[in-house]
Order: structure tokens, then sequence, then C-alpha cells
């Protein structure tokens, strides 16, 4: 736990008591606060109860005692419109902050040198966090990863000089940090997502964007084929690189600008200026054996990770090490076994066209594809560009009949309902194509709830069922 003594005497509200709220509220008592938390929901205010948490119904509280409203990421701040309890603290002049922001501070005061990595973007936020981790761990530091992948920030380890935080922020998070200032700050890329909690891209790019504005050295993703308004984290770079630098840019294509990274046949490369002498490309690293960064998007996360350990001071060396041993996140682009030629791949994680649109883009041909679930805004119709990679779709869920007009005639699919007859039919047919490489891939492009409690049960489920495919097919009666 990390003691948050910058509240030491002070009174703190907390609202929102899932395992966030819970473990702020015990930071704060710790580091000397009194605490008044609340939750809107009965479940939550027993879980809070029962680990000791003091509950005040702030509805009826006196408001000019509190320092500050610690609020739950989940909780609207401003969009549709801000929750009740949010209105209540900005009528008593309250500041309205989150537990990464209570963070920052305590590091500010107790430990300022401890370095602090935080990671953002649409997409690739979390297997980019846990592969910065994994790249440090490998080179021998303390490292302590949390935030919006695993634990709450708060239940890490205390602050100190050697330690290293690596921690995942989503824009709600942010949105709670007015002060997030990390060591070294990446973002990866910015794509409509969250709009009714920002109310425009706009308002979302820029609560992304703060991220790297407060860091002490940032990373960032740029699409050098654009040079439009449609390139949001291309902007943000091109700001920050023209008013203070100290910015790094990894990008999409290959580039010959002095400094930006990019991925170019199994390499990551960069471009560097020798002064007079003239320029060369520095191969900085070989991602043809990292099997757990298939495809390009991978291929992003990792220059973006390179990049980050790199400010830090690691060796390239050990970051290519780090790179090669990534065993990958699990439910995204995970292996989970094989039969013969045909590779079973976990990308439950894939809960939009946009993730599954990496994942189809990672095989060039001979993808068995089990789609559906509750759908997103605009269905698949985004994957129609990758839809000739597609051997055959299985469809299971509420969007099934709807995923089945997108394919129509131009991909050939079975409506099967559930997960378990799905991976059936696509191991059957994967298994016919003989010697010919093939790949029977769960990813979505779909929430879980209409089956599921969340994507790591599908996930879980889709694994427990292939490991029974794989004993019927070999005789052996454990999994893979």
């Amino acid at each position: 736990m990390i003691p948050i003594t910058t509240f030491a005497g002070k009174d703190v509200a907390v609202f929102g008591l899932g395992a966030s709220g819970n473990a702020t509220a015990a930071a704060l008592i710790a580091g000397g606060a009194t605490v008044a938390a609340w939750d809107d929901t009965e479940p939550g205010r027993a879980s809070a109860a029962a680990a000791g948490v003091p509950l005040v119904d702030l509805a009826e509280a006196d408001w000019s005692r509190f320092s500050a409203l610690v609020l739950a990421p989940g909780v609207p701040l401003t969009h549709p419109e801000p929750h009740w309890v949010v209105k209540r603290a900005q009528e008593a002049g309250v500041e309205v902050i989150g537990d990464i922001e209570l963070f920052c501070r305590e590091r500010r005061a107790r430990c300022p040198e401890t370095n602090f990595i935080a990671i953002t973007g649409t997409n690739g936020k979390s297997t980019t966090t846990a592969l910065i981790a994994h790249i440090l761990k490998e080179a021998g530091h303390d490292v302590q990863l949390g935030g919006n992948i695993g634990r709450a920030i708060l239940t890490l380890d205390d602050v100190t000089p050697e330690r290293i935080y690596v921690v995942e922020c989503s824009s709600f998070q942010i949105d709670l940090a007015p002060t997030l200032d990390p060591t070294v700050g990446v973002l990866l890329n910015i794509t409509p997502d969250h709009l009714d909690r920002h109310g425009t891209i706009e308002n979302y790019a820029n609560v992304k964007s703060r991220l790297v504005e407060g860091a002490r050295t940032s990373v960032i993703g740029i699409d050098r084929a654009r040079h439009d308004a449609g390139d949001l984290s291309g902007a943000i770079f091109h700001r920050l690189d023209h008013d203070r630098g100290n910015v790094t840019a990894f990008t999409r294509t290959p580039s010959d600008v002095t400094g930006y990274t990019y991925h170019e046949q199994g390499f990551l490369k960069r471009a560097v200026t020798l002064g007079l002498i003239g320029a060369y490309v520095e191969v900085l690293a070989d991602l043809k054996g990292a099997r757990a960064l298939r495809g390009a998007h991978n291929a992003e996360n990792a220059a973006a990770a390179f990049l980050a350990c790199e400010w830090i001071g690691t060796p390239h060396d050990v970051i290519g090490r780090g790179l090669a041993s990534f065993p990958g996140l699990v439910h995204r682009l995970e292996e989970i076994g094989r039969m013969g030629n045909v590779v079973f791949v976990n990308d439950s994680k894939a809960t939009n066209a946009e993730s599954t649109k990496k994942a189809l883009a990672s095989w060039d041909r001979g993808i068995h594809v089990i789609l559906g679930g509750k759908a997103k805004d605009g269905g698949i119709e985004a994957l129609r560009p990758w839809f000739p990679r597609i051997e055959k779709a299985y469809l299971i869920g509420a969007a099934s009949r709807d995923f089945a007009r997108s394919l129509g005639s131009v991909v050939p699919f079975e409506e099967c309902g559930t997960l378990d007859v799905a991976v059936a039919r696509a191991t059957r047919d994967a298994l016919a194509a003989n010697n010919e490489d093939r790949v029977v891939l769960l990813s979505p492009a779909c929430a879980s709830y209409d089956q599921y409690k969340n994507f790591e049960q599908r996930g879980d489920h889709f694994r427990a069922l292939v490991a029974r495919e794989l004993a019927a097919h070999t005789g052996e009666k454990g999994g893979p």
C-alpha cells in the first residue's frame, strides 16, 4: 500500500466503492486522513463496510469540512452530466480528483526521483504497459505495475527511489489527475471512444494529451500517412515538439525523419543524423522472434515500449531480449494451443471492431474467426477491408444476425449461437485444410455482456473449449 500522507489531518470524501475506491479509502486512512466514503449501491456500501471503510451519506454531509472528493473513474465527471456527488463538490468549492492524482502528489512530496512511466491510448495501452513492465523486470528493476491494468495504483508497494512505477491510465483516470507528471509519458494513438463520457472527440483528445503534456519526457505515436486533423496524436506531438522539445515519435510507416522510430521487415529502426557526416538508419531491435508481438499494431506497441525504456537508461540489448521473451497479454492475441498447422488464439479482449481489425491484420489468410456478442456502434463494417483474409466466420451471441448481413456473400459464415458450437466447427474446418496453415481466432469485435460477465470469462471459456478439442484430437486427457 502507498499511504497518502499529503492529506494527513484533513477530511476527504471518497465516492465509488469498488476495488480502487476501497483501496483509496484505506490509503488515505493509513496516511492520517479522516475519510467519509459512499456509494450509490447497497452492494458497494456493504463491501466497503466489511473492509472497515467508514461510511457517510454524502448527500447529507457537511461539504465545508472536506478538502477533496476522490472519485472512482467510472463515475461521470462531466458527461452526459456530472454525477450528483460531483455537483455537490463543485457547489462547495471542493476539488474533485482520483487515485492517480493522489499517487502523483505523494510521489512529489516524498520521493520525486522515483521513475514513473504512464501509458495511455485508445488501443494497445494494456499490452504496452505490460511489455514495458516485463522489459524492466528482465533488466533487474523493482517494477510496480498497476492503474487501469491489474492492481489499483494505491495498492502497489510504497514509493522508494529504486522502484519504477509502470501505470496504465484511462481517459477517465487522466481526467481526475490535474497534476499528472510522469517521468515518461506514452501516448499510443487516439481514435473515437468513450464519447458518451467526454462529449466530443476534441474533448477526449484534450484529456489524453494531458498525460504527455505533464511528462518530463514524452513518447507519442504518429501517422506519417496523414497530415490533417485526423491524426490527433500526431497533432499533439508536433505541438509539444515545437513548444518544449523533449518528445520523441514512433510512426506507423517507415520514415527518414531524424529521430523517428518505425518498424520495417521485422526490425525496429530509427533515422539518425550525424551532423555534417550525413544520416544513417539505426537498427534498434529484432522483432522476428517475438511471437507475442505479432502484427503491425504490436510493432507500434514494441516501438513505444522501446523508447520508454530507453528514456530511463535501459541498454538496447536488454530491451531487445525483453521484447523477445515477452509472453503476451492474457486475452489479447494470446496463443493458447496448436494442433498440427492450426494455431488457436484467444483475443477475447477485442471488444470492438478497431481491436479485431488489428487481429485480422496479423495474418495474411487462413483465418477462422469467431465473432459476436453485444455489438458496438457500427458493428463490423470497419472490418470490410480485411474480409479477404477470413476463411470463414463463426457467429455467436446477440450480434449474429446483424453480422451475417454485413458478411453477406463476401465471407462464408455459420451462425453458431454459442461459443462451444463455434469452437467445435472452427476446429473441424481448420483441420480440414490438411497441411495449410490456419488460425482459429476468437476476436469477437463485441462486448461480452449478452452471454458472459466480462471478456475475461469469455476468454477463459474459449481456453477450456480449446483444451477439450486438443485432448479429443490427441487422445490425451489434459489440455495444451
